[in-house]
């Protein structure tokens, strides 16, 4: 019988809510992504340590007392290889649900896309779904993925979007195929304008088009930052006075753990210029408002 994720986070108690942690192996040892992938990623982020699962990402979190939005890419069409499932990642977040909040991913190139992300939030309560432009190898703003749009609009939950330059595929021969030029967030301005009702979350500092990604969230308000995959020091000066001025209710702390973590990012924040006054809500509130967890 399914279980499916009712959240259970007590927000008071709450540091912080990073909003991208990635599974990257499920309880049966099977990888994510395929082998040459996961080591050109780990070459290329120079992390080499292991893929924790997803029991131990939130013992990990509790003991930091943050909550995490927790996710896989399904990308079986692009890599013919498959994924880590997201109903999977749902049970273990139910499992813990006291920091974890699941977040879906399903293959868009696929027929049946659209059924199973409803399935995903009607059968196991998904909080949000996941995508990656890049490595699923679709473009955002084709109107093939509209119907899957409206499906996650109608859910009232938001979709994350990778965007800018990946390492995934990084240093394989012709990046083994996969092409930047589909995480441009302004692929994402169309759906953006069309699904007003739907939060998109563009991923990242957006290298190289931090502007874009600037521009799309100054014009569309149902669109936001989240600040992981990158150390705070290597930040975008006009990322910085974005969040620390006119973005600031709309920037999200993610990490992109295991990749990066929490405990290096909070410590090389320290070292920019985001100002004292806007970190509650990078750090945590921007997102409790994003997620609905403080109904």
């Amino acid at each position: 019988m399914t279980t499916r994720y009712e959240s259970a986070i007590d927000v008071a108690a709450l540091t912080a809510i990073d909003v991208h942690v990635h599974i990257e192996v499920d309880g049966h040892g099977h990888h994510s992504l395929p082998d040459d992938l996961v080591e050109a990623a780990s070459r290329y982020f120079s992390a080499d340590g292991p893929r924790p699962d997803l029991d131990s990402v939130a013992a990990y979190y509790r003991e930091r007392r943050m909550a995490a939005v927790v996710f896989t890419v399904d990308a079986e069409t692009q890599l013919g290889h498959s994924p880590v499932s997201s109903a999977e990642i749902a049970e273990g977040a139910a499992r813990n649900n006291d920091v974890l909040i699941p977040f879906g991913s399903v293959d868009p190139r696929r027929t049946d896309a659209v059924d199973r992300a409803r399935r995903l939030v009607e059968e196991h309560g998904v909080r949000g779904f996941k995508f990656h432009p890049t490595v699923q190898g679709f473009d955002p703003s084709d109107e093939r993925h509209y119907p899957l749009y409206a499906v996650i609009q109608d859910a009232a939950v938001p979709a994350l979007f990778h965007t800018g330059q990946t390492g995934i595929g990084a240093g394989l021969p012709g990046g083994r195929g996969l092409r930047l030029g589909l995480s441009n967030p302004i692929l994402l301005d169309p759906v953006a304008a069309d699904f007003p009702d739907l939060q998109i979350i563009m991923a990242h500092p957006s290298v190289p088009w931090q502007d874009e990604a600037l521009s799309v969230a100054t014009h569309k308000h149902n669109t936001w930052i989240d600040l992981s995959g990158w150390s705070p020091k290597y930040f975008p000066e006009t990322l910085v006075r974005a969040a620390n001025s006119y973005l600031k209710s709309r920037v999200l702390f993610g990490s992109d753990f295991p990749l990066l973590t929490p405990d290096r990012w909070q410590r090389d924040v320290a070292t920019t210029a985001l100002k004292q006054e806007v970190m509650p809500g990078i750090l945590k509130d921007n997102a409790v408002r994003l997620l609905g967890l403080g109904a």
